[in-house]
């Protein structure tokens, strides 16, 4: 059987967490494909709430096999942490397997990464201060250590020795401390002993499950507007988290993937910096934080909130191919006498129904709302389309064919059971078409 991917539509937060273990029944593999630990994932079982990191959502299923892939950047000290956060609430980690290719968040990428965006001050990207984006730099300049690399305690002295110096050399430079080259190997010597045991060629884990017919799920963290290549830039992330970089990240070809699940929330939100056209900064706003928990599982930031743009859905769902979508929080909407919706932009007189990917040209639109009659009745309670109120299945309807494709999940609260199966999922056929 070949992969599913879920991906996030929005600037992220759009509720991938819940979507990667509702789907968990029908999968025997969750590989997550890029980011780190900036990323957050929240899952719901009953009266208990977990929040994910690095670890993908497949971990709460004890049939799932979960996988940290190559192109994700771990720091290993995060990582053995969340584990046994995890073995502490009787989740087993056993089953967990970690690319040997990913590459290592270090120390040195932690305190670069906090030392940049203070020298930045208010032109700062609004990183998370977890050392990603230095992480990934340092892969793309080949100067980056992998995961592999723990296991070799000689090897890894002989890198660290070449590597440090320049990294203090560049700390120094922005009036941070430096690093010692013994503790900073002997922590790492001892992560590396710690997670041997998990340690795999993750490539073909994933390749023998898809060719025993095995059902694979590829998650990714954070959101096709915060892609690097994607999104807008600079205020994005380090990595690809659209569907392609399912493909490099998680190590499968692009033929072996017939369903793209794009991931969006009944309304917006950005955390961090960047232009956000549908931000509202009013009661309606504050409410839609409150009400929806809008904080960051990672950093416990407040999330900025918004009506639903729909100008960057179209964009999201061609650069994914995205074959259906779950739309998650609609309940937070309940209440609301009306509620907008961003089909189109003004920007210096003209209107555009384009998504305009540079973070200075977004920053000077004013949203064009089409506005559609609110619900007050409560959703939490309700598991058939036919059962939610006729303004909300108007809402729904409106969003989907302003999309393209099929809306076919909706999510009604946040635990697993408080979802609508809305239509059948379509998948690709081998040329591409949605069968």
């Amino acid at each position: 059987m070949p992969a599913t991917v879920v991906v996030g539509l929005q600037w992220g937060d759009e509720g991938k967490g819940k979507t990667t273990d509702l789907l968990g029944e029908s999968v025997s593999m969750v590989v997550r494909y890029q980011g780190g630990d900036n990323a957050g994932h929240t899952v719901v079982l009953g009266d208990e709430t977990f929040k994910l990191h690095l670890v993908p959502s497949g971990i709460l299923h004890p049939h799932i096999t979960p996988v940290i892939g190559s192109g994700v950047v771990v720091n290993p000290a995060v990582l053995l942490d969340e584990m046994a956060a995890l073995e502490a609430r009787g989740v087993s980690t056993a089953r967990l397997r970690v690319s040997a290719q990913a590459h290592l968040i270090m120390p040195y990428h932690v305190a670069l990464d906090s030392a940049m965006e203070a020298r930045l001050a208010e032109g700062g990207i609004g990183t998370t201060h977890r050392g990603i984006g230095p992480a990934y730099a340092d892969r793309a300049w080949r100067t980056g250590l992998r995961v592999e690399d723990l296991l070799d305690p000689d090897g890894l002295r002989l890198r660290l020795e070449r590597l440090l110096p320049g990294k203090n050399a560049i700390l120094a430079a922005y009036g941070a401390e430096p690093f010692e080259l013994e503790p900073l190997h002997a922590a790492a010597v001892r992560h590396g002993e710690a997670l041997r045991p998990f340690v795999a060629d993750t490539f073909w884990l994933v390749q023998d499950a898809l060719a025993r017919g095995e059902h694979v799920l590829l998650e990714g963290a954070q959101g096709t507007l915060l892609d690097l290549d994607h999104g807008t830039y600079p205020y994005v992330t380090s990595s690809n988290p659209v569907a392609g970089g399912a493909c490099t990240g998680g190590g499968i070809g692009p033929l072996q993937v017939d369903e793209v699940l794009g991931i969006m929330k009944a309304y917006t939100t950005r955390v961090g910096s960047g232009p956000f056209p549908t931000e509202l900064d009013d009661g309606i706003g504050r409410s839609m934080r409150e009400r929806g928990r809008e904080f960051g599982a990672t950093t416990g930031r407040p999330r900025r909130c918004g009506w639903f743009d729909a100008v960057p859905l179209r964009y999201a769902v061609a650069v994914n191919s995205a074959t259906s979508i779950m739309l998650n929080k609609i309940d937070i909407l309940s209440g609301l006498d009306e509620v907008l919706v961003c089909v189109a932009y003004e920007v210096d007189g003209e209107r555009i129904a384009s998504w305009p990917v540079a973070a200075d040209a977004l920053a000077r639109v004013r949203p064009v709302y089409r506005r559609f009659p609110g619900w007050h009745e409560e959703l939490a309670d309700v598991r058939r389309t036919e059962e939610l109120p006729g303004n909300a299945r108007r809402y729904v309807d409106a969003l989907e064919e302003m999309a393209g494709v099929p809306i076919s999940i909706i999510s009604v609260g946040p635990e697993r059971t408080q979802t609508i199966e809305r239509r059948a999922r379509p998948r690709r056929d081998v040329a591409g078409r949605v069968a």
